[in-house]
């Protein structure tokens, strides 16, 4: 009989590669599949343009996106003309004057638009602003208010 680990070593020995004083045998070649494209290439070689172009394409669209849906919040010229006309006709109630906040409230609108549309009104002269000792912007109707110097019969 022959001993178990005789047999044993010279398996062992198969097994492993790599031992010093053996031939490390043929030299290890990628595979086809592996063999990265040329757009991988194409983008090592230029990454310094393309990835900041992509980040400023990527600001742009989103710019874009924003800008757009400010426009389309705004309102057409007829619901305008429509809104100045009921602004107008709730100040001439109201000859001292409104807050933008019940001017908003009485009309219909919303607060931001209403200020954006009594600021467009005062930059085509149609009403006058004040801010009284409350730190609150009173709007009113241009010559409507009553003058201090005119005396009333």
């Amino acid at each position: 009989m022959s001993n178990p680990l005789s047999l044993l070593v010279p398996l062992l020995t198969l097994q492993i590669e790599g031992l010093p004083g053996q031939d490390p045998g043929p030299q290890y070649v990628k595979p086809v599949s592996s063999l990265s494209p040329k757009y991988f290439e194409f983008l090592e070689q230029n990454s310094h343009i393309i990835y900041p172009a992509i980040a400023v394409l990527t600001l742009v669209i989103i710019a874009a996106g924003i800008l757009q849906a400010w426009r389309t919040q705004d309102l057409d010229g007829l619901q305008k003309n429509q809104f100045k006309k009921a602004i107008v006709n709730e100040l001439r109630r109201n000859i001292s004057g409104l807050p933008g906040d019940v001017l908003a409230k009485a009309v219909g609108l919303d607060r931001l638009k209403t200020n954006r549309l009594l600021e467009q009104m005062q930059q085509e002269g149609m009403v006058l602003s004040h801010t009284n000792s409350q730190r609150l912007t009173v709007w009113r109707v241009r010559g409507a208010a009553p003058d201090a110097n005119v005396r009333r019969a």
